[in-house]
């Protein structure tokens, strides 16, 4: 899963910066460093997307089970005394 992850982030950050540079009418690998580095951002920025889902899912399930032991508390609870 992390290298899928890291390379679709590579290929997004790649194909950005071409479409940057055909944008500009510029020739299409005219800085080679630039795609190095659009390639890493691109990588790291998806990767860290993916951990910031997972907490998101992980805290709304937290929540979700927070708020349901609370109704049970509040509903059924009061039939049982």
């Amino acid at each position: 899963m992390a290298l899928t992850v890291t390379m679709i982030g590579a290929l997004w950050g790649l194909s950005v910066q071409m479409h940057s540079n055909a944008l500009r009418k510029l020739p299409y690998m005219r800085h080679p460093w630039e795609h190095l580095i659009a390639m890493g951002c691109g990588s790291v920025f998806a990767n860290q997307l993916v951990k910031w889902d997972k907490q998101v899912e992980e805290d709304t399930e937290k929540i979700v089970q927070k708020a349901r032991e609370a109704n049970e508390r509040r509903y059924f609870g009061s039939f049982f005394l």
